[in-house]
């Protein structure tokens, strides 16, 4: 058994949660930020069969975007002062970690 968590971007989030449900996998979703960009994101945790992980991955891949933002180049540091010239920052796309599992119930 794998535990898969993933971290999306809010904008893509409802069609990985779509995907991956009708899919079969029972996924827990949770909110939250990230800490460079203080941008909202959304966690999802599943476990899944060893078999079955690539397939989970895929439908996470199929549903994240790449975006490019302009941000205050203030914003990304977090000093409030000085120059504000817009920077681009990347954001989107997944971050995703597979882990062992020793056990897994549902209860």
């Amino acid at each position: 058994m794998k535990l898969i968590t993933a971290i999306v971007n809010k904008d893509d989030a409802l069609s990985v949660q779509h995907s991956l449900t009708e899919a079969g996998f029972s996924v827990t979703r949770l909110a939250t930020t990230g800490g460079f960009l203080q941008a909202g994101n959304v966690t999802f945790i599943t476990a899944t069969d060893d078999g079955r992980v690539d397939e989970a991955l895929d439908h996470i891949a199929e549903h994240c975007q790449m975006r490019k933002l302009y941000m205050p180049a203030t914003s990304s540091f977090g000093l409030g002062v000085g120059d504000a010239t817009p920077v681009e920052v990347s954001v989107g796309g997944a971050t995703v970690f597979v882990q062992n599992i020793e056990r897994f119930e549902k209860l």
